[in-house]
C-alpha cells in the first residue's frame, strides 16, 4: 500500500512537472530569474572617502558623476565598513569577499609575528614587479595571505574561467586585495609612474601596456600646479581656510599652487612620489584603467561572459592624511574627482553598452577630523604615541608581576604579550591580560581594551565597539590585548609619522560610514536606502545578480529590497 501511494504520489509529481513545463516562467529565457547579468561589473573605490564628504558637497559635484550614482542609482546612506582598525588593506578586503578580517585574515595593512617580524598584507618574496622596478621582501605582489575566495574567483570558477577579472589601484593592497587569487592586478610604481604587475599574475607585460607607456603619459603633468578647481572662491567657504594648521603637522604646504616636479629639471623619483598624492593620480589611474579596459576587450568578453573590472582610486587617502577631511585640499581634490569619475563612467558605458554595465561604489574607510580641528570644536581629541602608553602600562605590571616589558611590541589593534616570562613565573595568562587591559583603560586616549582570553572566548561587553573589535580579531596573528582609542583619538607614533595631519583606523562613525552606491537600472532599484548595510553586502548582492555562489566566508546580506524583482 505503501508503494501504490508512492506511485501516485510521483505520478502526480510528473505531471505537475509537464503541465509546468509549457507555461511561461522568468526562466524560460535560460536565465536564472530572466533577467540576463551584466556583460561589466564595474566596481570603484576611492580609498579614506567618509559618507560625509557626499552630503557635504553634493551641490557641486557635476550631473554625471557622484550624483549621477547618488541620484539614478540605489544608494544605500547608512553603509559601514563594519570591523575595527578600519584600514586600506582590511577595507578593499571585504568589498568583493562579504567577509570580515576575522576570516580574511587580513587584519591591517601590515602586522607583527610574535617574534616581531614584518608582514606586509600583500608581499609575497616568491613574485616580483615586471617593470624592471626592483622589488623588495615587503612590497605588495600576490593576494598569498587572503584567505578567502572574492566575487571574481567565484565567477570564473561558475564559467570554467570564461570571465575576466581585472583590477588597477594606485595601491598594491587596493589592486591585488580585489583582484583575488584569479584576476590580474596592475599597482602603481611610485620609482616609475607606471602601473605595473607582478609574475603572480603574468611572465610579462602584454603589448597594449608597453605600447602605452612608450608615449611615457606619467609625465603629462611634470610642473603642473594644483590650484583650485572652481572660479568662485565663495564655493570653498564650507571647507577650512587655507594657512589654520599648526605647520609642524603638514608634510606638504597649506597653500594651493603646489608645483609637482618642484627642483626637477625632468621627471624623476621626486616627481613620481608624489604625483599618486595629488589630484593628478586620480586622472592617471582612470586613463590607465580605460586603456587596460580597451585594449583587453573588458566587458567585450568573445565568449559572451560577464567580466569584472576594478578601480580603486588612492589620491583621495593621502590628501586627507596629508591636510584633513575638512581642509580646502580635500574638498578641492573631491570636486576634481568627481569630474575624472564622470568622464570614467561615460567611457566605460560607451566601450561595454549603457545597458550591459552595474556599477559598484564604495570606499574602504572614512577618515576623523584633524586633532586640533575637533579640538577648537570643543572636543577632547589629540594623538597618542603607542610607546608612551606601552611604557606606562609596562611599568605597573613589572611593579606587580616583576617581569619586564610585558606587553613586548605595538602592532595593528594593539599588543603581544610575553606569555614565555608569564608561564615562567608561573602566573596565570588570563590575570595578566586582565590587568594590563584595566591599566590601559587609565591611560590618556584610551576607550577600551580586550584580552585574547575574552577574544577567543567571544566573551566582550554587548555594545558596537565590542562586536567590531571580535569581528576584527583574526586568531593566528592577532594581538593579545586589543587597544581601542577614544573618539577623535588616533595612535601616531612621533617618529615613525610625525608629518600626518590625521589619520583613521578606529571603529567609530566618522571612519566606518562610506558610501555605498549601486548604479544599473535593469538590475537594481533607484532610490535612497536609509537601511542600514555593510560593505560585505556587495559581494553577495552582486552574486545573486551574476547567478553564482557567494564567496567561500561570507557573510553579508543581499540587498534584496534594492533588487529589481526576479
Amino acid at each position: 500500500m505503501k508503494w501504490l501511494k508512492a506511485r501516485a504520489w510521483a505520478a502526480l509529481v510528473v505531471a505537475g512537472m509537464v503541465g509546468c513545463a509549457g507555461a511561461a516562467t522568468p526562466a524560460a529565457s535560460g536565465v536564472p530569474g530572466g533577467i540576463a547579468p551584466p556583460k561589466l561589473v564595474v566596481v570603484v573605490l576611492v580609498d579614506g572617502l567618509p559618507q560625509e564628504q557626499l552630503l557635504k558637497n553634493y551641490d557641486l559635484f557635476v550631473p554625471n558623476g557622484l550624483r549621477r550614482l547618488m541620484d539614478k542609482g540605489a544608494w544605500f546612506s547608512d553603509a559601514h565598513q563594519a570591523h575595527a582598525f578600519t584600514v586600506t588593506a582590511v577595507g578593499h578586503a571585504t568589498i568583493l569577499s562579504g567577509a570580515y578580517p576575522y576570516q580574511t585574515g587580513i587584519i591591517g595593512n601590515d602586522w607583527k609575528t610574535r617574534d616581531g617580524k614584518f608582514i606586509y598584507n600583500t608581499a609575497d618574496t616568491a613574485h616580483k614587479y615586471l617593470d624592471g622596478t626592483p622589488t623588495q621582501d615587503e612590497d605588495g605582489t600576490s593576494p598569498k595571505l587572503l584567505q578567502v575566495s572574492l566575487l571574481g574567483d567565484e565567477l570564473r570558477y561558475a564559467t570554467n574561467n570564461a570571465s575576466r577579472v581585472f583590477s588597477v589601484a594606485g595601491k598594491d593592497r587596493g589592486a591585488i586585495l580585489m583582484a583575488g587569487k584569479t584576476g590580474t592586478a596592475y599597482m602603481y610604481s611610485t620609482k616609475t609612474g607606471r602601473f605595473t604587475s607582478t609574475s603572480y599574475y603574468m611572465d610579462k607585460h602584454p603589448q597594449w601596456w608597453e605600447d602605452y607607456y612608450a608615449k611615457a603619459p606619467q609625465n603629462k603633468w611634470f610642473h603642473q600646479r594644483w590650484n583650485v578647481l572652481l572660479d568662485n572662491p565663495k564655493a570653498y567657504e564650507r571647507a577650512l581656510p587655507e594657512g589654520q594648521k599648526a605647520a609642524v603637522y603638514n608634510q606638504m604646504t597649506s597653500k594651493m599652487g603646489y608645483l609637482y616636479g618642484i627642483g626637477e629639471t625632468s621627471p624623476g623619483a621626486s616627481y613620481y612620489r608624489m604625483l599618486m598624492p595629488s589630484p593628478f593620480g586620480d586622472e592617471m589611474t582612470a586613463d590607465f584603467a580605460l586603456t587596460m579596459m580597451k585594449s583587453e576587450a573588458i566587458g567585450r568578453n568573445p565568449k559572451g561572459a560577464t567580466d569584472i573590472m576594478t578601480v580603486s582610486f588612492s589620491s583621495h587617502d593621502y590628501i586627507n592624511h596629508n591636510f584633513g577631511p575638512e581642509s580646502i585640499q580635500s574638498m578641492d581634490h573631491l570636486l576634481r574627482l568627481d569630474r575624472t569619475l564622470a568622464k570614467f563612467f561615460e567611457a566605460v558605458e560607451a566601450h561595454a553598452g549603457r545597458d550591459n554595465v552595474l556599477t559598484v561604489f564604495s570606499a574602504d574607510h572614512g577618515f576623523m577630523n584633524t586633532p586640533e580641528y575637533s579640538s577648537g570644536r570643543g572636543f577632547e581629541a589629540g594623538r597618542i604615541d603607542p610607546t608612551d602608553t606601552r611604557n606606562a602600562v609596562n611599568a605597573l605590571a613589572e611593579k606587580k608581576f616583576g617581569i619586564p616589558k610585558i606587553a613586548t611590541q605595538h602592532m595593528v589593534g594593539g599588543w603581544t604579550l610575553d606569555y614565555a616570562a608569564i608561564d615562567a613565573k608561573g602566573l596565570n595568562r588570563e590575570e595578566v591580560e586582565t590587568f594590563m587591559a584595566r591599566a590601559l583603560l587609565d591611560q590618556p586616549g584610551i576607550g577600551h581594551a580586550f584580552t585574547r582570553s575574552q577574544l577567543e572566548r567571544g566573551d566582550l561587553p554587548a555594545h558596537r565597539v565590542a562586536l567590531l573589535s571580535q569581528r576584527a580579531w583574526f586568531r593566528q596573528s592577532a594581538v593579545d590585548i586589543m587597544v581601542i582609542t577614544k573618539p577623535f583619538h588616533y595612535f601616531q607614533s612621533k617618529t615613525s609619522n610625525p608629518g600626518s595631519v590625521c589619520s583613521h583606523g578606529t571603529p567609530y562613525s566618522y571612519d566606518t560610514n562610506v558610501p555605498l552606491m549601486i548604479h544599473g537600472p535593469k538590475w537594481v532599484r533607484t532610490g535612497r536606502y536609509t537601511q542600514y548595510a555593510e560593505t560585505v553586502d556587495i559581494a553577495p548582492t552582486l552574486a545573486q545578480v551574476l547567478n553564482v555562489r557567494v564567496p567561500s566566508a561570507s557573510e553579508g546580506k543581499v540587498l534584496t529590497h534594492a533588487l529589481v524583482a526576479r
